[in-house]
């Protein structure tokens, strides 16, 4: 059935009020119909469909088509808890429920009916029953076939429809070239936590770490996992999966999981997370907006940014995923158990400049300011390798519409090959019009350092062996405490793309 045949229809019903038309669609053994001015389209379901945290049981997720984010409303669901999940054959009505996309989804579609007044009847409920989304039925074939006619405005309710439409109202005023020629550039960070991917916006994170020693606090909850000692004061460390009511495995922390550290207010809260994936650039008119059909923590989901390769990334709002209550909890619950690292920390954030840089490896450690990285990437098999080109550029890979040349840090400077690229990362640089992939072993954190230890690298090392990374590098940094310390050569990214130079002598 194609229901964009519905409007010639209507049409063609002369306008009789007595007239109704109807899309019909089958689930399990029973068919069901809805008016058919509020029908947009029906689509195959998806072959992804993102889990959405906080949100009832019957909705199966969210996808995005045509620039729209449509959660997935499982019927079946909706009047029994226990009814199976969708499945790939399914089908998926498109809604346009108070000017948002919704879909509903069926196992089968049937076809468009213009029925008579005399066929339809309507039901009457006691209030608040919840079989109110069945708002009447349909007998047609001398009462051999009956339908039963769902009302879209009784089966949901989306909590953020000021929030939806005013994203699309902004996002449709100017062109997209010309809105990205106006507009700032954004960064955000994803990450994988309750078998989803976030993001949180790179101006809220002073800091990725992995998992330190976690220290039992009084204001340990579900929530709150307990404290750990950062830059000499008390912080927080909250449970990303339990704050998403997601089901935890009991067991310790991996060493994928990290501690993103954020900055709420006047508050610092560390979250534990499965995995730090990416650093994504966007434009504000990229972020989507997700209708909600949750009232839990719905301030928190700013919108939807989609990428391929990454899929779906929910872009989150960091000032409102906790409460004011919660955070002034954390705060000053801390600050009374421990004032005088509380103290000590906040008088010695004016002392030294401090900056951020993302850590990496290319078979010895490295550290670069995150501003001469416009984005990180996963490496994937998606690079094309034309012939006559030096051993060490890997390829070319389309990223957005420019092709990007991929650098081979470990070919460039004779080292061995990575045994297993699956690991591997791509820094993306950005000088003038050019643009360069630079494929590292792996991305390990994002850390802000004081410029105290920050120090000019040794003679020996910059004096060294040409065919070593680090003889690029003019300066060094210390991290970590006395008893785990460790020094990074710090990335200059100028120095590489000279040394490219006479490799690449047509990019220079």
């Amino acid at each position: 059935m194609d229901m964009h045949e519905a409007t010639g229809l209507q049409a063609q019903a002369g306008g009789g009020a007595a007239t109704e038309l109807f899309g019909s669609f089958y689930l399990g053994g029973d068919e069901f119909a809805l008016p058919a001015h509020c029908i947009r389209e029906v689509v195959n379901y998806p072959a992804k469909v993102t889990t959405l945290p906080l949100s009832p049981a019957y909705l199966e997720g969210m996808f995005t088509l045509r620039g729209s984010v449509i959660p997935v409303v499982n019927l079946g669901r909706l009047f029994r808890a226990e009814a199976p999940r969708a499945v790939s054959t399914d089908k998926i009505a498109i809604l346009d429920f108070q000017q948002v996309l919704i879909g509903i989804v069926f196992q089968d579609t049937g076809e468009i009916l213009r029925v008579p007044a005399s066929a339809r009847s309507a039901l009457q409920y006691a209030a608040g029953d919840a079989h109110a989304v069945i708002a009447g039925t349909i007998l047609l074939d001398g009462g051999a076939r009956l339908l039963q006619i769902l009302d879209p405005q009784a089966m949901l309710r989306i909590e953020n429809v000021p929030h939806v439409l005013a994203l699309q109202a902004s996002g449709s005023k100017l062109s997209t070239a010309r809105y990205h020629a106006q507009s700032e550039r954004r960064q955000c960070v994803s990450f994988h936590a309750a078998g989803a991917t976030f993001a949180f916006e790179m101006l809220a994170i002073q800091e990725i770490i992995k998992v330190p020693e976690l220290h039992s606090s009084i204001l340990n909850s579900e929530l709150c996992l307990g404290r750990m000692h950062f830059r000499g004061s008390q912080v927080a460390v909250v449970d990303f999966a339990a704050l998403l009511q997601a089901a935890q495995s009991g067991k310790g922390p991996t060493p994928e999981q990290r501690i993103i550290v954020v900055r709420l207010e006047d508050t610092t809260v560390g979250f534990l997370v499965d995995s730090v994936d990416s650093i994504v650039h966007f434009f504000s008119d990229e972020v989507l907006p997700i209708p909600l059909l949750s009232k839990s923590r719905a301030a928190m989901f700013a919108g939807c940014i989609t990428r391929e390769g990454l899929g779906d990334i929910i872009f989150l709002h960091h000032q409102e995923i906790l409460s004011r209550a919660e955070i002034v909890e954390m705060r000053d619950g801390h600050k009374r158990l421990y004032p005088d690292q509380t103290e000590t920390a906040a008088a010695a954030t004016h002392k030294a400049q401090r900056r951020v840089y993302i850590t990496f490896t290319v078979e010895t450690p490295f550290a670069v300011e995150i501003g001469q990285v416009r984005e990180i990437i996963d490496f994937s098999g998606a690079i094309t390798t034309p012939p006559g080109m030096p051993a060490c550029m890997r390829g070319m890979l389309n990223l957005r519409q420019q092709m990007i040349s991929i650098i081979d840090l470990r070919q460039l400077y004779a080292m061995p090959p990575l045994p297993d690229t699956g690991a591997g990362k791509i820094l993306i640089v950005e000088r003038g019009t050019e643009r360069y992939g630079f494929l590292v072993d792996k991305v390990d954190n994002i850390m802000t350092i004081s410029d105290s230890q920050r120090f000019a690298a040794p003679q020996i090392i910059r004096t060294g062996s040409h065919e070593d990374l680090r003889s690029e590098m003019d300066e060094m940094i210390d991290i970590g405490t006395d008893e785990q310390r460790q020094t990074l050569s710090v990335f200059q990214v100028d120095h590489l793309l000279e040394k490219l130079g006479s490799a690449l002598p047509q990019a220079a």
